[in-house]
C-alpha cells in the first residue's frame, strides 16, 4: 500500500490501527508470494502488527507535519 492510499483511507475514516492491520496483511501476502518459489524461499521477513503500526504512524505524522508547514507559511 502506497503512502497516498494510506492517507486517503485515513481521511475516509479508518483508524490507524485498522490501517496497520490492512497494511500488515498486504505486506505479508506479498512476502508469501515471493517465498513461494524455491529459489527465494528464505527472502523477505514478515512484519508484526507493531511494525506495521509504526510505518502507518510515520506516514500520517509526515503528512500532518507537511500540512501544518503549508498552513504556517501562508500566515
Amino acid at each position: 500500500m502506497k503512502e497516498d492510499e494510506i492517507i486517503q483511507k485515513w481521511k475516509a475514516g479508518l483508524s490507524k490501527h485498522k490501517l496497520a492491520e490492512i497494511y500488515r496483511r498486504e505486506f505479508n501476502r506479498q512476502i508469501r508470494i515471493i517465498r513461494s518459489s524455491i529459489r527465494h524461499r528464505h527472502d523477505g521477513k514478515f512484519i508484526t502488527q507493531y511494525e506495521s503500526l509504526a510505518h502507518i504512524e510515520n506516514v500520517l505524522y509526515k503528512y500532518l507535519r507537511e500540512k501544518s508547514e503549508k498552513i504556517s507559511k501562508k500566515c
